[in-house]
């Protein structure tokens, strides 16, 4: 049963699929560290020492990074349902 027509599943479609591989890297980057992510890092201005500093950043990428990935996996869900929704429209207009 289609909800939504064949061109916004198809746009879903694509918009899944460029969210899924941009968040996936980005997860990526964010487990490994990548010193370019540092400024969307949620830290505080200033440490006591450089090593709550470390701490609080090694927290800080791990949980962007699990963010992210949670994130892409809603975007798969999306996928699937755009996916579904463009297959339901293609087999009504054969009809």
């Amino acid at each position: 049963m289609p909800i939504c027509g064949p061109k916004l599943s198809l746009c879903g479609l694509i918009i899944s699929v460029w969210g899924i591989i941009q968040l996936l890297l980005m997860g990526v980057f964010y487990y490994i560290h990548s010193v370019a992510l540092i400024e969307d890092l949620p830290l505080q201005e200033h440490y006591p020492t450089p090593k709550e500093f470390y701490a609080a950043a090694d927290l800080a990428y791990s949980q962007n990074a699990y963010n992210c990935w949670i994130a892409a996996c809603l975007y798969v869900l999306t996928l699937v349902i755009s996916g579904q929704q463009f297959y339901a429209n293609s087999r009504s207009t054969v009809a």
